[in-house]
């Protein structure tokens, strides 16, 4: 099963009203085709009322788990919303330094 297939069935633990998860490894150095190392995750959930910001990503890493180890998972951009802050959401990821140049 794919990382990015393993990173969704974990963060569906966490009950959300949407969640987008993209594979944006292609926008970073040393890319190769399959290679998944880069993700962002966009996800809407009541589990994250009452809680700050730093407390949603806790939530995040420790749904994810093992996948944030070495050799699996580089980076995980993490936008986590209450459904009430969800409207309107920019999510757009900026464009890698180091991205490979057409």
């Amino acid at each position: 099963m794919s990382l990015e297939q393993q990173l969704i069935e974990r963060l569906e633990q966490l009950c959300p009203t949407h969640l987008d998860v993209v594979n944006e490894s292609s926008g970073h150095g040393g890319y190769f085709p399959g290679k998944e190392s880069h993700f962002k995750a966009v996800i809407v959930s009541d589990v994250f009322a009452g809680l700050r910001l730093v407390q949603r990503h806790q939530k995040i890493y420790a749904a994810a788990g093992d996948l944030l180890s070495p050799g699996k998972i580089h980076a995980l951009a993490i936008h986590a919303f209450v459904p009430e802050e969800w409207k309107n959401q920019d999510t757009t990821s900026p464009e890698c330094a180091h991205a490979p140049k057409a």
